[in-house]
């Protein structure tokens, strides 16, 4: 079963990768800006652990669709932008 999501993942577009990808900042962001709330710490620990495991979960399945050489790409747009 893990290979095949593997391999549904794969035929997802760079497009979809790189959005699923970006989503995953949000996440991150969340899982640490809760921590401000005025919110018991066990219900900081809780939002803690699903959002940052959302993060995750996004940041490997973005990678998994872009592939090698979607990263590669990827890369490669951020220096074009960087040196203009």
């Amino acid at each position: 079963m893990k290979e095949k999501l593997k391999q549904w993942l794969r035929h997802l577009s760079f497009r979809t990768g790189a959005i699923v990808l970006l989503l995953c900042i949000p996440c991150y962001i969340i899982s640490f800006a809760q921590m401000a709330l005025p919110i018991s710490a066990t219900a900081k620990s809780v939002l803690w652990v699903v959002f940052f495991g959302l993060a995750k979960t996004l940041q490997y399945s973005g990678i998994t669709i872009l592939g090698a050489n979607g990263l590669k790409r990827l890369k490669q747009y951020f220096k074009r932008k960087k040196t203009e």
